[in-house]
């Protein structure tokens, strides 16, 4: 079967967005007075949310379905885990002005979770609505 990565498109525009942003030297932001603590952590949830719903938006197209099935859930929150950690390795390896962190791969993974429940409770939504 062929992919369609047309679908894809939100998705891997947004992800190129995360990635820019997470790879770029951030200076002194961090240690602003206008955020609080874990606010890093809370941007890192929110930005793989998003990611999420615009995965499983292209899943859902590109399988022609009108419901979301729980390999494909999986599946997604696989890729999305995975493209956390990449960031991470090369926050930690090569891009030596970030540091690489377990906490913000554990925000991605939990972001990318919301994301992805979240999808699955509108689309059950949807389909009861319908029937």
């Amino acid at each position: 079967m062929k992919p369609k990565i047309k679908y894809y498109g939100p998705a891997i525009l947004w992800a190129l967005f995360i990635l820019i942003i997470c790879l770029i030297p951030m200076g002194g932001v961090g240690e602003s007075h206008l955020f609080f603590a874990g606010f890093d952590k809370l941007v890192h949830c929110g930005l793989f949310a998003v990611l999420a719903i615009f995965y499983c938006a292209g899943s859902i197209r590109s399988w022609s379905t009108r419901t979301m099935r729980f390999e494909i859930a999986i599946k997604n929150i696989i890729v999305l885990i995975s493209f956390g950690a990449l960031i991470e390795i090369l926050q930690k390896y090569f891009f030596t002005w970030r540091t690489g962190s377990w906490d913000d791969l554990f925000a991605d993974a939990v972001g990318a979770g919301i994301g992805v429940f979240g999808v699955l409770i509108t689309v059950n939504a949807i389909n009861r609505d319908e029937n």
